[in-house]
Parts: C-alpha cells; structure tokens; sequence
C-alpha cells in the first residue's frame, strides 16, 4: 500500500469501533516525503507525500470502517533549558545559535537535541536544564543561512 497523503488527525476524529494500527517514527523521520515504514502489527507501507507539509504525531495515513493507521512519535532525547532571565534565554539562544541548533520552545523551555557539548555549555553557563525523552510536537528542523 502506497500513502500520498495524510487523511486528519487522531484528535479530530472519533476512533470509536475502529482497530488503531500505529507506525512508530523518530522526529527525524516526520520530515522524508519517501519512505518505507512498518506498523506494530506488521503490514508494511510505502509513504509518498506530495506538497510541503511534514508528518505529525497522530497523522491518520489509511481509514476504513474497521481500521485506522496512525503516526506516533517515539520520544526524543532532548535538553529542556529553563534559563532564570532574559538576559540568560538571550545568552543561550546566541551561544546555540551560532552552532546553528534548531530549537523548539514550549511554554518556558527552549527544547534542543541532546548533545552533550552543549550540556557542557549550559553546565558551565549555570544554566538550568534537564536531559529527559519528550515527545515533540514537530520534527526539529535546520534553518538554512549564508554568512556574507
């Protein structure tokens, strides 16, 4: 079976009745227009989007009357950064910046993939932070650039 687009959202639908299959994806993963991927009960798939959206957890691949296929998300290793001021969110984003880390931000975290030079970075700077798996709302994401 071959997806060339996602049908909704688990959270826009009712799945009462309906068997829930799942396709287990790393964030990394939500971003590939073509890819080969397997359910937890087996059946393999072939994902190819067109346009420009990425995957999201939830995404509703394939539904009939009895069954839905659905995108979850594995859990990312990733630096949440509680930074104690503005001055110190503005000290962090410009030291990350120029290692040209994508970064996402939910209510007062700023959340980055774990690596652990900038655990040494955020250690040394007294920044407080804590490395745990958390599922991310969007794949992180590399902004492209040129310096003059």
């Amino acid at each position: 079976m071959i997806i060339e687009k996602v049908i909704g959202n688990l959270r826009e639908i009712d799945q009462a009745g309906r068997h829930l299959e799942r396709v287990y994806l790393e964030s990394d993963a939500l971003r590939k227009r073509i890819q080969r991927v397997k359910t937890d009960h087996g059946k393999e798939l072939g994902i190819r989007l067109k346009g420009n959206k990425d995957l999201a957890d939830g995404d509703i691949l394939y539904m009939d009357e009895k069954n839905i296929i659905a995108i979850q998300t594995l859990a990312d290793d990733v630096l949440a950064i509680q930074p104690a001021s503005i001055g110190q969110m503005g000290e962090v984003a410009h030291q990350l910046g120029n290692r040209h880390l994508p970064a996402q931000f939910e209510g007062d975290e700023m959340l980055v993939q774990y690596d652990y030079l900038v655990e040494k970075l955020l250690t040394d700077m007294k920044v407080q932070y804590r490395r745990e798996k958390r599922k991310v709302k969007e794949a992180f994401r590399h902004i492209g650039h040129a310096h003059d």
